[in-house]
């Protein structure tokens, strides 16, 4: 594969992006910053006026998933956590229910960052950071956390029109910055599969579990309608 010129500032190299899969996704709109900026304006002004939320990306069960792999692995409750694409801030409220006191969440969109912050606060959860960041710029203004959590942000990357391959290698930087050495990533995906996030985060993760998803069969196969893996941030 060819090296990537990283217009955003992080390294361009065959080292960053060595064992990225090729995808045939067909370009979506679910790809691109307007699409959110719009979405998430839409449910800000719904929050305002009746109160509602927004859509939870994959479902309850996908935060109760995580949750449970927390509760069960006793992952500290003033452990540095970070919600990748926190989208409404549905997910930090809930972490911060079950006890959690050290959450940050950031978003590209600041649409997005308004109604994360509205709804914290009306939970009573105005301490929880949300913060308006590109996690692709590659800053490094990210750094020191224990859990990364990622519900749909690396599947919306893969849908970009533009710069696809790119965005894949800043992300996978900007992970490697913004976690603790042996610090754990969690990931779910609709779009890839257990095998291929492997092979993508291959440079400097280190595969730790499979958490269950729905299962289905078609056509005589069996398959999950998403995948949720578990990494842990090599040296």
């Amino acid at each position: 594969m060819e090296s990537i010129e990283c217009t955003r500032g992080c390294q361009s190299s065959s080292e960053i992006i060595e064992g990225l899969v090729k995808d045939d996704f067909t370009p979506s709109k679910l790809g691109t910053k307007e699409y959110w900026d719009d979405a998430y304006q839409r449910e800000l002004q719904a929050f305002k006026d009746i109160g509602d939320v927004g859509e939870i990306w994959f479902g309850e069960e996908s935060m109760d998933r995580v949750l449970r792999w927390m509760e069960k692995e006793e992952i500290p409750e003033d452990a540095a956590i970070l919600d990748i694409g926190t989208g409404n801030g549905v997910l930090l409220v809930e972490l911060a229910k079950s006890g959690y006191t050290n959450l940050t969440g950031i978003d590209y969109s600041a649409a997005s960052v308004k109604l994360a912050r509205s709804i914290l606060q009306t939970e009573d959860f105005s301490n929880v950071e949300v913060k308006e960041v590109d996690f692709l710029s590659c800053s490094g203004e990210l750094s020191g956390f224990d859990v990364c959590i990622d519900k749909g942000t690396f599947d919306a990357i893969s849908l970009n029109p533009e710069n696809t391959e790119e965005g894949k290698a800043c992300y996978i930087q900007s992970l490697r910055e913004a976690l603790k050495e042996e610090g754990l990533f969690v990931i779910t995906s609709c779009n890839w599969t257990k095998e291929q996030l492997l092979q993508m985060f291959s440079q400097g993760f280190d595969f730790v579990k499979e958490l269950p998803t729905p299962r289905f069969q078609f056509g005589g196969k069996t398959g999950n309608s998403v995948t949720a893996i578990i990494f842990k941030r090599l040296h």
